[in-house]
């Protein structure tokens, strides 16, 4: 056990007394001052115990001023530490137990010397009640950062605040099925929103425009060592502010304006930035889409391997927004090959679901994989490219300057964040577990009597025909669903008739609810509350009963 302790020059003896009784204690100690009485700003020592608790340097602090309560203030502002005044060996037992306290306040003109360790071998003998109760109090107290992290903005710019307590009132109470949206952990939001953002970093590690660099550097090193490991690629650029920017850098790495690209089209599950008209990558290539076939609303890969024989394509992409079913990367590889074009795959949607083991990797077929860091992978809103070697230059001239000035750096620190959640096993089982919840939400909905587009799902996601089943629009089904607490989107289907704004399908994923914890009963409830709602899209006393329920659902699996 190791402790560290410090004062201020009200509490420098009582400090010197416990430090000694420690170490004859047999318990590392280590003091973090002051030396001396001359008078000294307790906040200073605060934050040296605080910060060793908060990064495990230390298993328990001990602060000490004239009350106690000065240090117990500082030392509280760190996530992670929780700091007690205790004046009495009961205060001290009972704050271990119920409230997981994990640095003891002293204060120095309150208690003797005797007394004072007495109180520090209580609380430090004192194991955490597991119990439910005291459990689930201890992660409502850890749960409030979602709050306070950002109460400045409370009294200083109370409007923003307002949007930011909305929306996490949102995600505390409503069903996100959002296919393309998820939680990030709390250390990746706190990376984001670091001191990181304050840096200009044009370059890349050891090559940048500005001096100051060496934090950022470090930074943006680790996400791309971690990426690295996680995927087994052999090259990767972490600078990309989003999907399609990762996208375009691959398309000006290895493409002239003209050149023809084979992708999904958009209503057949592609993304806009595969080709669609109305983007740029539109706008500047020439595009010949590829679908699904009709009947199975499946890739055809002896379809597609004729048509790219015949377009002979420059680049192929592969991956999509909206399709439910696993890719077969190895066979567009061949296709590729025999077709003599480069083959890209973006894999945004489900790159948690390859991470985790529960989708095939296409890292070792494609010259290029492109990602957000969102969606399934649960990190910052951003994006990726991985690539072979050969094309390493290239890509990270297109990205910078090709395309973009300074990376986001913060950002970055949080993708690194994220790689890390992957590889040190905190993630284990969650790609999975989307998956099987996928599946059955799917076949609940499917029982209910609705058409599934293609009849079911491999993935993260599934597509409700909602056209074919009610004859209502899935802009009309998913603002129903909306009204009854469950957040889904309307998506067009293969073939689709109605237009992009009303489209005949509404899309639904699991990543979301599964990273609040729910699992297979779960998706069971939910599945039959789409069905419910969707049974009657004008029955608003159906709603409001969904609504309801899915509030109690959802406040029993909080958000991290």
């Amino acid at each position: 056990m190791k402790i560290t302790i410090a004062s201020d020059h009200g509490g420098v003896d009582l400090k010197a007394a416990l430090v000694e009784f420690l170490a004859a204690s047999g318990v590392q100690v280590e003091d973090a001052g002051p030396a001396g009485k001359d008078s000294c700003d307790y906040p200073d020592y605060a934050i040296k115990v605080a910060m060793a608790v908060a990064k495990g340097v230390s298993d328990f602090g001990v602060l000490i001023c004239r009350s106690g309560i000065g240090m117990a203030m500082t030392a509280n502002r760190f996530q992670s530490v929780r700091a007690a005044v205790c004046a009495t060996v009961d205060g001290a037992v009972t704050t271990r137990q119920h409230n997981g306290a994990n640095v003891l306040c002293l204060g120095a003109d309150l208690i003797s010397v005797d007394y004072a360790k007495e109180v520090l071998k209580a609380f430090i003998a004192t194991p955490m009640d597991m119990s439910d109760r005291h459990a689930r109090r201890r992660e409502k107290l850890e749960r409030s950062e979602r709050l306070s992290d950002v109460s400045l903005l409370a009294g200083t710019d109370p409007e923003v605040f307002a949007t930011i307590e909305a929306h996490t009132n949102q995600e505390e109470t409503e069903i996100n099925l959002i296919a393309s949206e998820n939680l990030a952990s709390r250390a990746c939001r706190e990376a984001a929103g670091s001191v990181l953002m304050n840096k200009y970093a044009e370059g890349y590690p050891g090559r940048r425009w500005y001096s100051g660099c060496d934090p950022v550097d470090a930074a943006e090193r680790l996400a791309i060592a971690r990426a690295k490991e996680l995927f087994g690629a052999e090259h990767v650029n972490v600078q990309p502010h989003g999907g399609s920017a990762a996208n375009m850098a691959v398309y000006f790495a290895v493409l002239n304006p003209g050149d023809t690209i084979m992708s999904m089209a958009l209503d057949q599950g592609g993304h806009l930035s595969h080709g669609s008209p109305v983007n740029f990558s539109g706008k500047i290539y020439n595009i010949v889409p590829y679908s699904v076939d009709p009947k199975t609303e499946m890739l055809d890969y002896d379809a597609l391997e004729r048509q790219a024989l015949e377009v002979r394509p420059k680049l192929l992409v592969a991956g999509a927004s909206a399709y439910p079913r696993v890719i077969d990367f190895r066979r567009i590889r061949e296709i590729c090959d025999r077709a003599g074009c480069m083959m890209m795959v973006d894999m945004a949607h489900i790159a948690g679901l390859v991470a985790g083991g529960a989708h095939p990797s296409p890292v070792p077929y494609a010259d290029f994989v492109t990602s957000t860091t969102h969606k399934t992978l649960c990190g910052p809103r951003g994006g990726i490219v991985l690539c072979r070697e050969k094309y390493a230059k290239a890509l990270d001239a297109a990205v910078f300057p090709g395309m973009q000035g300074g990376p986001l750096e913060n950002i970055i620190a949080a993708k690194a964040v994220c790689f890390r959640e992957w590889l040190d096993g905190t993630k284990a089982g969650y790609a999975e577990q989307v998956v099987k919840n996928c599946r059955v939400m799917c076949k609940t909905v499917q029982d209910r009597g609705y058409r599934i587009v293609s009849g079911g799902t491999d993935n993260h996601l599934f597509l409700i025909d909602i056209k074919a089943s009610k004859g209502i629009s899935g802009k009309v089904a998913s603002a129903a669903l909306d009204a009854a607490g469950i957040v889904t989107n309307k998506n067009a289907i293969p073939y689709d008739t109605e237009s992009p704004f009303q489209t005949s399908g509404v899309r639904a994923g699991t990543a979301s609810v599964t990273t609040r914890g729910m699992r297979e009963a779960e998706m069971i409830k939910i599945g039959t509350w789409i069905a419910d709602v969707l049974d009657d899209v004008t029955n608003t006393s159906v709603q409001e009963r969904v609504k309801r329920e899915a509030r109690e659902l959802a406040l029993r699996f909080p958000a991290p």
